[in-house]
Formats: structure tokens, C-alpha cells, sequence
């Protein structure tokens, strides 16, 4: 039976200066159909964790060798940076995902324009909903969020754990079923949450700790909360709080027009995912071993 650990939470944090960002990241194993060992990511982070994911892997016995896939909940700027820490694996992403990353819209500031670039620097398996990653690992197709966002649900000896990526970002969106981000489809989005809570035992949300809904419909948490600050202090003078527990859907600008040009362009994608140099080897320095 797989099992899933944290290698890095995911934090519900934000300020008026900008997004820290801290998405988790998931440590998959289990075995595949010929019953070999196979190591799994499940997101990836940005540059500012990358020294902190290297210290969970090794925390873990492991390296980035060691890393057979990784899986793209979607492709934004803070779940994709540190794919290149894992030139040995393969990337697994929604083709959806994966082609929207090479044309993203002007408005939507979490895909840039380099993304599908960074995307074909490793093998790329193309995904759909229902597909096994590993046997009890499973696709989950959650559009909304993004336009080929996606879960990943482990068949743990405690339930079926769903991790969410951005299609539910916080706990707190289980009972408002809104989210707060959307660069593609509200009402999909929407979808997607009551989707995640009809499937799942034990919710790891993009951007918080994990936990389960009650029969009252309550949050319980299974993590506690742990995060240091350093530089700032409770009387740093213009240090002020705001209340985070709810917030108010965005939507991206533009994103009907960004749907039609997505479906107009679609052969063009095709072809330029097809022209698309590698760069990133794994006979480069830094890369590690591949695994055996």
C-alpha cells in the first residue's frame, strides 16, 4: 500500500508586499505493477524553499536521484520552479496544463512566460483523469484553478489522502467551496472542491496542513501549525495583522478570451512544444545520480 509523507507544508500565509507562496510538497512511495519501488513528488515548490527540499529528501535518506516522477498539481511559478532538481524523472502534468503553459495569458501572473520551457526540460508523460501514476495513485482531474489542474489520491492504510495542489488551497475553502484564485473557470473550480470532498478521507490542501472534515462539517487538522519568522518581532513598528480565514475570489482577467484563443491555437501549441530544445541534462553537474 503507498504510503505519503510531507516534505514541505504548505503554509496559508500572504502580505500587502506580496505572495510568499508556500505550497506543499509530498513525498509519494509504493511499489509499481512489478512490484519495484518507486519514489514520487508531488509538487515541486519555488527557488526560495530549494535548499529547504533538498534537506527533506535527505532527511528522508534520499536525493534527488532518487526521485522517479514528479507530479505537476499545475503549473504555476510556485509548484514548478525546483523541477529541475530531478533531471532523472519523469514529469508528469495534464495536457491541458501542459500546453496552456506555453501560451498563458498576459493577465495571469502565475504562469510566466518561461514556464513551458522549463516544463520540456524533463520527459514529459501527459496525463488525464483516472490514470494510475503507481499502483493506489491516481490522477484526479481538477479543473478550474488552472486549466489542467490536477490531485493526485493515495490509497493509504488511513483512506484515500488527496493531494489538492491550488484546486483547494485552504482548508477553509472545503466550507466556503470558493476559490480564492482562478485563472481559468470559476464555476469548474467549483466543481473541483466538491469533487475533492466526495472522494477524500484525509485532504492535503496547496497551501495549508492537512486534515479532514467532520461529520459536523468542521475542520479537524492532523498537523500542527509550526513557522518561524525571523527579522520582524510583535512590536515591530508597522508590523500589522490581517484576518486570513476568508477571501475574496479573484479572477483572472480575460479569461474567456484566454479560453477561445486556447482552443484556436491548439495545432500551434502542438508544434511548438515539438520545437522546444532540452537543455537541462542529467549528465550535468549537480544533477546526481539516477536512480537504479
Amino acid at each position: 500500500m503507498p504510503t505519503i509523507d510531507i516534505l514541505l507544508p504548505g503554509f496559508a500565509i500572504d502580505t500587502d508586499q506580496g505572495h510568499p507562496a508556500f505550497c506543499g510538497v509530498f513525498l509519494v512511495r509504493g511499489p509499481d505493477t512489478a512490484g519495484r519501488p518507486r519514489t514520487v513528488l508531488v509538487d515541486a515548490a519555488h527557488v526560495g524553499r530549494r535548499p529547504f527540499l533538498r534537506d527533506a529528501l535527505a532527511a528522508h535518506g534520499l536525493t534527488a536521484g532518487d526521485i522517479d516522477t514528479v507530479v505537476l498539481t499545475h503549473a504555476h511559478w510556485d509548484h514548478v520552479q525546483n523541477i529541475d532538481l530531478f533531471p532523472h524523472a519523469t514529469l508528469v502534468v495534464h495536457r491541458d496544463e501542459r500546453r496552456y503553459a506555453h501560451t498563458p495569458h498576459a493577465d495571469d501572473w502565475a504562469t510566466p512566460g518561461w514556464t513551458g520551457l522549463l516544463l520540456e526540460q524533463l520527459p514529459v508523460r501527459e496525463v488525464t483523469d483516472g490514470e494510475e501514476i503507481i499502483p493506489g495513485v491516481e490522477v484526479l482531474a481538477l479543473p478550474g484553478h488552472s486549466p489542467g489542474s490536477i490531485g493526485v489520491v493515495v490509497r493509504t492504510d488511513r483512506g484515500r489522502a488527496t493531494v489538492t495542489g491550488d484546486a483547494l488551497h485552504f482548508a477553509y475553502v472545503a466550507r466556503t467551496r470558493r476559490n480564492p484564485l482562478v485563472f481559468w473557470d470559476e464555476d469548474a473550480a467549483t466543481r473541483s472542491i466538491d469533487r475533492v470532498l466526495a472522494v477524500s478521507d484525509v485532504i492535503y490542501p496547496g497551501h495549508d496542513r492537512p486534515f479532514r472534515m467532520t461529520e459536523a462539517g468542521d475542520i479537524d487538522y492532523l498537523e500542527r501549525f509550526a513557522l518561524t519568522l525571523t527579522g520582524l518581532g510583535p512590536d515591530t513598528p508597522g508590523l500589522s495583522f490581517a484576518d486570513g480565514t476568508s477571501r475574496p475570489t479573484w479572477t483572472m482577467p480575460g479569461v474567456r478570451e484566454q479560453r477561445a484563443l486556447y482552443e484556436k491555437n491548439a495545432a500551434e501549441i502542438d508544434r511548438r512544444i515539438s520545437r522546444v530544445p532540452r537543455v537541462l541534462r542529467p549528465d550535468l553537474p549537480g544533477a546526481g545520480p539516477a536512480r537504479g
